[in-house]
């Protein structure tokens, strides 16, 4: 039997052994995903206290509960394992490892690459290699390449392919198995295994003509969501200086029933993909001598938003005739969305540093995230007690805003979410 058809059976028979490398936000759901569906999941990762995690049934994730984590792990369905060999087992490995940006903004792919300097030393073939991890176009086959001068034949040793990830992190309706797939391999064999696979733990799972097709799908997806937030976090600045309420003209544009899609501004763009994936595609599309003005320019405003913030929060000061240094200044919510503890390039950490630069005294509140650095989310009452100025920067569900309102002399609120709520605050009231 070749290798296409073996793999293809051992996938329709779910006797494939799955190695999910990286055990993050988006490996440990996608690993628990095919868990679930009959598989054999192995989540290989190199920090420890995951794997130990994984292995005691306690879910690190919010999107994960510990029940169904132990469950899995009980029913021999899903282990961790940070021993290399879990490679070697597998005949089908999915990489979802970070990509972040470097010191210079920059791609770094140095953690995908070495997640394929590690299959190529313990895969043993055939298998079925499944990259998640967002990266520039062309990177698929360019991995490809490298495998092939590690000696293996694509076709015979392996068959490769890149699928987005689509992981939204607390969101409460879009899950991994709803979510529809993307794959794109490097030829239609390895489509089609892709689409074999995904199949069973996704429900709909949509095939593209090539890798490179599907690297950029996840770009345009991202870099699509950072133009628009972009433009509305302009509207915000000007409406500002136009003395408007940008958030009833949002609401009020959002009454066309066609031609309009609402976007609602923030403090800055956080998480693992908004703030990064645009700059993958530019990194690539700079190299090949083609300039992308726009997209370059939603990155700036994007970035401009956690000192403009700042700014609101000094205006508010200097009409109570105080000035930022010596204050202190409450952020409620450090992750970068609501519901969660991911602080993944959240601005709220940015307008910190802004704040102390400006010689203000920081603490935080956030019950999703207890401890960051050496400082603690503090006591939400304290907290009110110990300040005057409170800038919401995270929206989260359960937050006592009703206990900011009757307290903070100064709201700066980015969310809108006083209002949304119909609280009256004693104090001032800034929105952005």
């Amino acid at each position: 039997m070749d290798s296409f058809k073996k793999l293809k059976n051992l996938i329709k028979k779910k006797t494939a052994r799955i190695c999910v490398i990286g055990g993050g936000y988006v490996g440990l759901p996608l690993a628990v995903g095919f868990a679930k569906a009959g598989f054999k999941t192995t989540v290989f990762d190199i920090d420890v206290s995951k794997v130990r995690s994984i292995n005691e049934g306690k879910s690190y994730i919010e999107d994960i509960p510990s029940e169904e984590l132990a469950r899995l792990v009980n029913d021999g369905y899903l282990e961790g394992m940070s021993d290399k060999g879990a490679i070697s087992s597998a005949q089908v490995i999915v990489v979802t490892v970070p990509t972040p940006l470097n010191e210079k903004g920059e791609p770094d792919v140095s953690y995908i690459v070495r997640a394929f300097n590690d299959i190529a030393d313990y895969m043993q073939p055939p298998v079925l290699i499944s990259l998640e991890s967002t990266t520039y176009p062309g990177h698929t086959e360019e991995l490809g390449e490298f495998l092939k001068s590690r000696g293996f034949k694509y076709g015979e040793d392996f068959f490769l392919g890149f699928s987005p990830e689509r992981i939204n992190p607390g969101d409460k309706v879009w899950k991994f198995h709803n979510t529809p797939k993307i794959v794109g391999g490097l030829d239609h064999r390895a489509t089609e295994l892709l689409v074999d696979f995904y199949s069973h733990a996704v429900e709909k799972v949509i095939p593209v003509s090539n890798a490179r097709t599907a690297e950029i799908t996840k770009l345009l997806e991202n870099t699509f969501r950072a133009v628009n937030i972009a433009l509305v976090n302009e509207f915000a600045i000007i409406s500002h200086k136009l003395n408007v309420d940008v958030w009833e003209v949002i609401e009020a544009a959002g009454t066309k029933p066609f031609g309009f899609m609402k976007f609602y501004p923030g403090p800055g763009v956080g998480g693992h993909c908004i703030p990064i994936d645009p700059i993958y595609l530019l990194w690539k599309v700079k190299s090949l001598g083609i300039n992308a003005e726009f997209i370059e320019l939603a990155d700036k405003i994007n970035k401009y938003m956690p000192k403009f913030t700042v700014s609101l929060v000094e205006d508010a000061l200097k009409k109570a005739g105080r000035k930022i240094e010596g204050e202190r200044i409450l952020i409620v919510g450090l992750a970068y969305k609501k519901n969660i503890s991911d602080t993944r390039e959240s601005p709220a950490i940015e307008i910190m540093q802004i704040l102390r630069s400006k010689g203000a005294e920081v603490a935080y509140h956030d019950p999703y995230v207890p401890t960051f650095g050496n400082m603690k989310s503090m006591d939400l009452k304290k907290a009110l007690d110990w300040t005057d100025v409170v800038m919401i920067t995270t929206d989260h569900d359960n937050v006592n805003y009703e206990l900011i309102a009757e307290n903070a002399e100064i709201i700066v609120d980015t969310k809108n979410v006083i209002r949304r709520k119909g609280l009256k605050p004693l104090g001032k009231l800034v929105v952005l």
